[in-house]
């Protein structure tokens, strides 16, 4: 029974598999002939769409076979256009060309024909000038023979003759632009020098710094001398100058070149003989509150100058320096009245002509700064000057004005101009300056020199204390205009040859005189 129910289940199960085999058979069948359907339609489908894209590809080619075609046919019209009109311009630049030409030819015939007449011409003007040289050469000949001279030495007459021309004619130009300037110049600097000399009330006495010390007996020198000489060593050694005691009687001579110095040792020397106790100890004493003294005095001098001024913030080094001058002198005369005089000189001036009053008036007062010290260094004391107001921060214009003040430096401005204006008229005033009797008469003597030494002077004269040359000139050998050029060469050769304070007025003057005598 197990057996027929397990061969009925295997029959069933064979049938079961032969069932679902033939239904799937009869399904992939079906599906197989659905697909093929389908493939067909697909393909008919993508025939017809392939003749679609083929009809559309043909006439999107031909539309752009169209387009490019009358691209083509405009470009090709625009380049034949363009052919046309660069075909016409070729013409055209070849008919210019051909006219150019033909110009040319024509110039080149003209030119050739000019060429022949300027031969020509060239060979007559050689023949003309053969025959004006012969010419020449016999009217030379003929002059030379008439006037007794050679062809150089009339040439050198004639150089000399226009030469003298030249400086007649220069000279009259010179003095007519002189005169036209001067009307004017004059009056304007006269004015300003006489508003600044009457403004300004300066002292008319010269100062002159002191180096003997009087003694009240002879017996004193042998006390200021000391035990084999240590006072007088002692002397020396505290303030650098040297003790002359010689046979002047009654009197010690201080030598030294600081003025300083000098005058610590004439006020200890003057103090110790007031005393009565002279000795090393006691000189070293005095010496040294001597000292304290005089840079006391100094530093206030240097002030009073400032303030009298009215000039404010200079360095405390340059009020030092300044003070200092109080012991300078300079032809006799006082540096530092002298720098005070001139900074008011150049302030007054400076005032008059609508400049800085107060700039002027510093570079007045320190225009001689350099003096201070131009024993200790060496070099021109206005270029000293200038460095040392460059060191303690005074302005560019001061420091050119202090170094052009005596022409060390070539003058920039016309503040300049003022200190040196101010300088001369403050040493040049009566009174301001002295000098020894030999020099005086030596310099006057030199100035005349130097006047007789030019052509055609009869006569000169050193007057007003050698600040005036008067000069007498031979009106045959002088004319009237050659005597400004020589007034300006005596004056030149003045300044390279002489050394002077202040300035020389160089007058040169020519007369005519008719002499006759009536007789009966």
């Amino acid at each position: 029974m197990n057996e027929y129910n397990l061969l009925v289940g295997l029959i069933g199960v064979g049938a079961g598999f032969a069932v679902a085999y033939w239904i799937k058979d009869r399904l992939s069948s079906d599906k197989i002939r659905a697909a093929e359907d389908s493939a067909a339609r697909i393909v008919e489908d993508a025939g017809r769409r392939a003749e679609t894209l083929l009809k559309e590809a043909k006439l999107e080619a031909k539309d752009k076979l169209f387009k490019m075609k009358s691209e083509f046919d405009a470009e090709t019209r625009d380049t034949r256009a363009e052919l046309k009109k660069e075909e016409r311009r070729l013409i055209q630049k070849e008919e210019n060309l051909d006219r150019k030409i033909e110009q040319i030819d024509r110039k080149e015939r003209e030119m050739a024909r000019q060429e022949k007449k300027l031969a020509k011409k060239e060979a007559d003007i050689e023949q003309a000038q053969l025959r004006y040289g012969e010419m020449l050469e016999e009217q030379k000949s003929q002059l030379e023979r008439i006037s007794g001279l050679t062809a150089d030495q009339a040439k050198e007459l004639l150089i000399r003759a226009i030469e003298n021309d030249a400086r007649y004619e220069g000279a009259k130009l010179i003095k007519r632009i002189e005169n036209e300037a001067k009307e004017e110049a004059d009056k304007r600097s006269k004015m300003i020098l006489a508003t600044a000399i009457q403004r300004y009330a300066g002292d008319f006495v010269a100062e002159r710094t002191v180096s003997v010390v009087q003694l009240p007996n002879d017996e004193m020198k042998g006390r200021i001398i000391g035990r084999e000489g240590r006072n007088i060593r002692a002397l020396e050694a505290s303030t650098g100058i040297d003790l002359i005691i010689d046979d002047t009687p009654e009197a010690v001579i201080l030598s030294g070149f600081n003025p300083v110095r000098r005058e610590v040792a004439r006020l200890s020397l003057m103090r110790l003989i007031s005393d009565g106790r002279i000795h090393p100890a006691r000189i070293e004493d005095v010496v040294k509150k001597v000292t304290q003294e005089v840079d006391v005095v100094i530093k206030e001098a240097g002030e009073q100058a400032a303030f009298d001024l009215g000039v404010h913030g200079i360095h405390v080094e340059l009020i030092k320096f300044i003070g200092r001058l109080k012991f300078r002198t300079s032809y006799a005369q006082n540096v530092l009245q002298h720098s005070v005089e001139v900074g008011f000189l150049a302030g007054i001036m400076a005032a008059e002509l609508g400049l800085n009053q107060k700039l002027a008036k510093r570079m007045g007062l320190l225009h001689d700064i350099g003096k201070a010290i131009d024993h200790e260094v060496e070099g021109p004391h206005a270029v000293i000057g200038s460095k040392l107001a460059k060191k303690y921060g005074e302005s560019n214009k001061v420091v050119q004005a202090i170094a052009a003040h005596h022409e060390d430096q070539p003058p920039a401005s016309v503040y300049d101009f003022l200190v040196q204006a101010a300088d001369s008229l403050s040493g040049a005033r009566p009174g301001a300056r002295k000098e020894l009797l030999e020099n005086y008469i030596k310099r006057l003597e030199d100035l005349e020199k130097i006047a007789n030494s030019f052509k055609g002077v009869a006569n000169s004269y050193a007057i007003q204390a050698g600040r005036e040359m008067r000069v007498m000139v031979e009106s045959e050998v002088v004319s009237d205009e050659e005597t400004i050029l020589m007034s300006k060469d005596i004056a030149k050769k003045i300044e390279e040859s002489l050394t002077f304070p202040g300035q020389i007025k160089v007058m040169v003057i020519r007369e005519t005189r008719a002499v006759e005598f009536a007789n009966k």
